[in-house]
């Protein structure tokens, strides 16, 4: 590649509403030297659905020409081999159920072809890295593993952030646990509240669930057998993005019982706070939390309803864990993922002839 040509980064994603992959590529966008990209994306009549995976397909490869282009989001041009893509993870492959017929099956169609064609893969975590080595039967030297990291503003904040929070969001305590209350499937709801009526009885009176991201009790309980909430339960809704950290810092634990993740950052945000974590045992969360964390197996209604009694009414473990998640987050940063990023599509832009 030669001196005048730039690294092409395919930034059709950022058109979409702010999750995981979109925060993992804007916080690279604003580490990787500007002066040594381009970024493309689709105008604002096409940012979505059909016309804009039609767009990456069809137009993308003659604006990238014979540039390297770097696909961050789960998704690129079938036809460019001189293509580096992230790959967050499989799930839309392994288990189609949990999202739309249309979706799954052009995963399914897309991901293995794509994988095989690109000249490198980044991927989050080890647990990622073999279900696509798996799945799309392709060497695993071609994948590089490349952590993620909590954003520089979770960290623990003080007693009038948390308050405010709080009062913003109608939570009724100051003593509670907090859990992601996503609507997607995977995200595990139901056991973690059938945990929670079993345990709830158990814990102080002031300890309430608070589900956040929760939009709607229909949605919620879709595959929970309870007419109405638990004891005890609260939601928030959409929790703005500047209210997060407070609402970690506030938190006497951190529940993730999720059922598939290809890296899992919210627990690592919590950490990051000095928040305890509560995660599954499964794909790849133990390799985020380590041992500053308590595992559970997400199926296993006793497990989590156990771990979330230990949490609350041993004060030696939650000190423990608390001061244990604060080291554990610190092993992760994006400078450090985005200067690895920019390692490998350095080295394989040199390497295109």
């Amino acid at each position: 590649m030669n001196d005048k040509s730039k690294i092409i980064v395919n930034t059709r994603i950022l058109h979409s509403p702010t999750t995981g992959v979109q925060r993992y590529l804007q916080e690279l966008l604003t580490r990787i030297p500007p002066n040594k990209i381009r970024v493309e994306s689709p105008s604002v009549a096409s940012f979505s659905g059909i016309k804009a995976h039609l767009w990456e397909q069809t137009i993308l490869p003659i604006r990238v020409s014979k540039n390297l282009l770097w696909s961050p989001a789960n998704t690129g041009p079938i036809a460019i081999r001189n293509q580096v893509v992230s790959i967050h993870d499989m799930s839309a492959v392994e288990h189609p159920e949990w999202f739309s017929k249309n979706f799954s099956a052009w995963y399914r169609f897309l991901l293995p072809k794509l994988a095989q064609r690109v000249q490198k893969i980044l991927t989050d975590s080890e647990f990622s890295r073999d279900r696509i080595v798996d799945i799309c039967q392709i060497d695993d030297k071609k994948v590089v593993v490349i952590n993620g990291a909590a954003d520089m503003r979770f960290f623990k904040k003080p007693p009038e952030d948390i308050k405010a929070a709080r009062k913003a969001l109608s939570i009724p305590t100051e003593n509670y646990i907090l859990a992601v209350g996503s609507l997607e499937p995977r995200k595990n709801l139901g056991y973690l509240l059938k945990a929670w009526s079993i345990v709830q009885p158990l814990l102080p009176h002031s300890l309430w669930l608070i589900l956040s991201g929760a939009k709607g009790k229909s949605m919620v309980f879709r595959d929970v057998p309870f007419e109405n909430l638990p004891s005890h339960v609260h939601l928030t809704g959409f929790v703005p993005d500047q209210l997060l950290p407070a609402l970690y810092s506030g938190a006497k634990a951190f529940v993730y019982p999720s059922l598939y993740e290809g890296f899992g950052l919210p627990p690592l945000e919590a950490m990051a706070c000095g928040t305890p974590v509560i995660v599954s045992n499964t794909t790849s969360l133990p390799e985020v939390v380590g041992n500053a964390g308590l595992r559970v197996d997400p199926l296993n209604v006793e497990q989590i309803a156990d771990a979330i009694q230990r949490l609350v009414t041993n004060n030696n473990l939650h000190q423990s864990l608390q001061k244990k998640g604060l080291e554990r987050a610190k092993l992760f940063s994006w400078d450090k993922t985005a200067a690895s990023t920019w390692n490998v599509l350095q080295e394989v832009a040199e390497n295109l002839s």
